[in-house]
């Protein structure tokens, strides 16, 4: 997988980690090996500015997602077509907000946040109820399956 990231943002993140679970994900997702996909942290006025200009909603956001080829996931038997996923666009400060607001620490939202800008690559969305309550299942059975793989790979990879 060809997995891109760039902190632009400022922060200080467990990059490894978010490469980490990108990788898992896609893994999981039955996403080809040869699939690309970026993840960017960007400061609050970058992100401020791409939420005008992409949502038309005013202020910073925590994630942003930018869809390239229309990639959906696989199946065991079946994976996706190589191509281009898009890009995840994150906001750590923003995130850190959230992150106080849900009493957990800061690298505990920005998975969370990079797990729901990949499901929304793939074509996952929570605008409806059906809808809503798919895509949230399957992005915390992946970031529960995640904890316990970096769990089970012993100190330092987990956080």
């Amino acid at each position: 997988m060809a997995i891109d990231l760039l902190n632009e943002s400022g922060a200080e993140v467990d990059e490894a980690q978010l490469l980490r679970l990108v990788a898992f994900d896609l893994e999981k997702l039955f996403v080809h090996p040869d699939a690309e996909v970026s993840v960017a942290l960007v400061d609050v006025a970058t992100m401020e500015q791409l939420h005008v200009q992409w949502m038309d909603e005013p202020g910073p956001t925590d994630v942003l997602s930018f869809p390239m080829d229309e990639l959906r996931p696989g199946a065991q038997d079946r994976l996706t077509p190589a191509g281009l996923l898009g890009d995840i666009v994150l906001c750590p400060e923003v995130a850190r907000e959230q992150a106080r607001e849900a009493r957990h620490g800061l690298m505990d939202e920005l998975r969370l946040l990079t797990t729901h800008g990949l499901l929304h690559l793939l074509g996952f969305d929570h605008a409806e109820p059906a809808d809503r309550d798919e895509m949230f299942a399957l992005q915390d059975k992946l970031l529960a399956a995640f904890a316990e793989r970096e769990r089970a790979a012993g100190p330092g990879r987990s956080g």
